[in-house]
C-alpha cells in the first residue's frame, strides 16, 4: 500500500532531467555516460574506496540483512571467492509459494502509481546503487573473479547504465499513448458521438530474474528495471556463486521502495543452495509472467520451451567469430585481438572464439601471413601483453569455476596448440587460479565438430579456410545455426566489408569492423551499442530496445460517454 504523506519524496521530479536525457540517448545513439566509470577518489570521494571495501567485509561470515524481507529460515549458497576470501554469507530462504504471495501483495498501488512515479523510483535506486559502487565492485570481484577495475566498471557504472537504459525504454514506451483522450465522431444530424477514454499501462505480472555467475549486475539490471518500471514485481534469483552483488542491489531497491511509500516486497531476493533447483520450479509457476535469464544454452532453451505462461528473455551462448581478410595495421590488429581474448580470461559472452583466415594467408602491411603464421604472431602478442604478472592478473582476472578448467584441459587435446594456456601468479592473490588464453590451429573442413561448439573461457581457434568467401560462408552458417553475440571482420576492401555486413545481417548478429585501437569487440556501450539479438539462437532479446520492454506490459483502456457541460460549469 502507498503511504501518501507529505514526507514522501518526489523521486520523479528529482530525476526528471536524467530520465529525459536517457530517453534522448536511446534515440541519438551517441556517447553518453551518466555514471563515471573511473574508480577514482576525485570522482567518488576520498573515503569511498575504503568505505566500500569495509562495508563489504562487514557483511561476510554472517546473515545478510534485508529489513522486513520475508523468510522461512536461511540458506548459505556456498559462495567462494576465486581470490581466496571466505564469504560464508547466509541469505533469507523463501519457498516459491512464499515468494509469490509476498511479491504480489503490492502490485495494485505500484500499478496505480503510473509510469512517471515508477521511473523516478527506479532512477533513485540506480543513484544509490551508484553511490555503493565500491561495495558492489568488491562483491563482484569476489564472486566472479573479475579483477577489481573491471569489477568496478562492468559491475558498477556500466551495469548501472544498462539499467538506466532499460528504465528509459520502459518509461518512454508506456508514455507513447496519452493517459486520457476525448473521442468525438461527427454525426450527420445531432450532436457528435463522444467518449472519454483512459489508457493505463498494466504490468504483465510477477517477473523472475535468473542471473548468471560472471556478470550478475551487468546482465541482471536491465531485466530488473525493465520489469519494475513497467509495473511488475521482481523475484531476483541469483546464481549460487554470485549472490552478494545482487543481494546488495535488492537491499537498496527495497530501501527506496519503502521511502517512496511502496511495498518493499516488490523486489525480493530468492537465494538457493548449490543443490537447489528453485529457478526451474518458479519458472513454470502460472503466476510468473516474465522471465529474464542469462546463462547456459541448455537451460535457456529449456525455459523457452517450458515456461509457456511467461514472456522469456534469454541471453545464452554462441560462436563469436572474427573474419580475417586483410589489414593495413597488422600490429594494431594483433594487440586488439590479444586484449579481446585475454580480458577476464575469455569468460565473457562476447569474447571471440573462432578466428577464420584463409589457410594460405591474408594480406597485411607486413606481408602475407598464413593461418599458421598468424596464429604464431597472435601467440606472441599474447605473450607480450601478459608478460608482466601484475599487469596480466589485472587483465585476466581469475578462472571462475571448475567447468572452465575442464574446457581448457579438453582444448589442449584438439587441433594443434600454438599457444598453450599457462598459469600466472597474482602477486596480491597467490592462491588465485589465473590462466592465460590457449590458441589452437584448426582446419575448417577437418575440425568442424570442434569449432561448432562453444568453449567458454580462454580458448580460441585460428581456423584455416579455403578463402575469404569460404570464411564468410562458415561465419554466416555457423552463427545462423548456433548463434553468436558478437562478430568482427578485418579487411581493407570495401567490397569484402559489404559482403561481411550482408553475412552478419543474414546471420542476425552485430558486427564490428577493423578494430585495431582502443575499442574491442567484446565491449559494448549502453545508449549506443545493442547487445544480443533475437535474430540468432544465442539470445531472444536485445539489451536494450523497445521489444525488450513492450512485452512486459499491456495498455488497457476504459471508456464512457463524455459528460456534457452543465450550465454554470467553468
Amino acid at each position: 500500500m502507498v503511504h501518501d504523506t507529505p514526507s514522501t519524496p518526489d523521486f520523479f521530479a528529482r530525476h526528471r532531467e536524467l530520465l529525459d536525457r536517457a530517453v534522448a540517448g536511446t534515440a541519438n545513439r551517441e556517447y553518453w555516460s551518466p555514471y563515471p566509470e573511473s574508480p577514482s577518489n576525485s570522482v567518488y570521494g576520498g573515503e569511498a574506496p575504503k568505505q566500500g571495501e569495509t562495508t563489504l567485509r562487514e557483511q561476510l561470515g554472517k546473515a545478510f540483512v534485508l529489513e522486513g524481507h520475508p523468510h522461512s529460515g536461511t540458506v548459505n549458497p556456498g559462495e567462494v571467492s576465486p581470490y581466496g576470501l571466505a564469504l560464508d554469507v547466509d541469505y533469507p530462504r523463501l519457498t516459491p509459494d512464499e515468494a509469490i504471495a509476498a511479491t504480489t501483495a503490492g502490485i495494485g498501488p505500484w500499478r496505480a502509481a503510473g509510469p512517471d512515479t515508477r521511473a523516478g523510483v527506479a532512477a533513485e535506486i540506480l543513484a544509490r546503487i551508484n553511490a555503493a559502487s565500491f561495495e558492489i565492485a568488491h562483491a563482484v570481484q569476489h564472486t566472479t573473479g573479475q579483477a577489481f577495475v573491471m569489477a568496478f566498471q562492468a559491475g558498477g557504472p556500466h551495469a548501472q547504465e544498462r539499467g538506466l537504459e532499460a528504465v528509459a525504454y520502459a518509461w518512454a514506451e508506456q508514455k507513447r499513448h496519452p493517459a486520457a483522450a476525448r473521442w468525438s465522431k461527427p454525426q450527420r444530424k445531432g450532436e457528435p458521438l463522444a467518449l472519454d477514454k483512459k489508457f493505463t499501462p498494466v504490468g504483465r505480472g510477477p517477473a523472475l530474474l535468473i542471473a548468471c555467475n560472471t556478470f550478475p549486475t551487468w546482465n541482471g539490471y536491465p531485466g530488473l528495471f525493465a520489469s519494475l518500471v513497467t509495473g511488475n514485481p521482481v523475484i531476483v534469483k541469483p546464481h549460487p556463486g554470485a549472490v552478494l552483488p545482487l543481494a546488495i542491489s535488492v537491499r537498496i531497491a527495497r530501501e527506496v521502495l519503502t521511502e517512496a511509500g511502496f511495498d518493499p516486497n516488490l523486489v525480493l531476493l530468492v537465494a538457493e543452495g548449490p543443490e537447489d533447483r528453485i529457478a526451474s520450479v518458479l519458472a513454470v509457476r502460472p503466476e510468473v509472467r516474465i522471465i529474464d535469464f542469462t546463462g547456459s544454452t541448455e537451460f535457456g532453451d529449456w525455459l523457452e520451451d517450458n515456461a509457456r505462461q511467461a514472456v522469456v528473455y534469454t541471453e545464452k551462448a554462441g560462436l563469436n567469430t572474427v573474419v580475417l581478410d586483410s589489414t593495413d595495421d597488422y600490429q594494431g590488429l594483433l594487440r586488439n585481438l590479444a586484449f579481446s581474448l585475454s580480458l577476464y580470461s575469455g569468460q565473457m559472452c562476447t569474447t571471440p572464439q573462432n578466428l577464420l583466415i584463409p589457410r594460405d594467408g591474408f594480406t597485411t602491411d607486413q606481408g602475407v601471413r598464413s593461418a599458421a603464421e598468424f596464429a604464431g604472431d597472435l601467440g606472441g602478442a599474447l605473450d607480450k601483453l601478459l608478460g608482466d604478472p601484475a599487469r596480466a592478473a589485472a587483465t585476466l582476472g581469475v578462472i571462475v569455476n571448475e567447468g572452465v578448467h575442464e574446457r581448457l584441459a579438453q582444448a589442449a587435446k584438439v587441433g594443434r596448440t600454438v599457444r598453450r594456456s599457462t598459469s600466472i601468479e597474482d602477486p596480491d592473490h597467490p592462491e588465485a587460479a589465473v590462466r592465460t588464453p590457449l590458441v589452437a590451429l584448426l582446419d575448417a573442413e577437418a575440425d568442424d565438430q570442434t569449432y561448432t561448439r562453444e568453449w567458454f573461457g580462454p580458448v580460441s581457434f585460428v581456423i584455416g579456410t579455403d578463402s575469404t568467401a569460404h570464411s564468410l560462408r562458415i561465419f554466416r552458417d555457423t552463427v545462423r545455426e548456433h548463434g553468436a553475440l558478437t562478430a568482427a571482420v578485418h579487411s581493407t576492401s570495401e567490397d569484402v566489408l559489404a559482403e561481411a555486413e550482408l553475412a552478419a545481417l543474414e546471420a542476425g548478429v552485430h558486427l564490428s569492423e577493423n578494430l585495431t585501437g582502443g575499442v574491442f569487440v567484446n565491449q559494448s556501450a549502453a545508449f549506443s551499442d545493442f547487445h544480443g539479438s533475437a535474430a540468432n539462437p544465442a539470445a531472444s532479446a536485445t539489451l536494450s530496445d523497445p521489444a525488450f520492454v513492450t512485452g512486459r506490459f499491456a495498455t488497457l483502456q476504459s471508456r464512457r460517454p463524455a459528460r456534457r457541460p452543465e450550465v454554470g460549469d467553468v
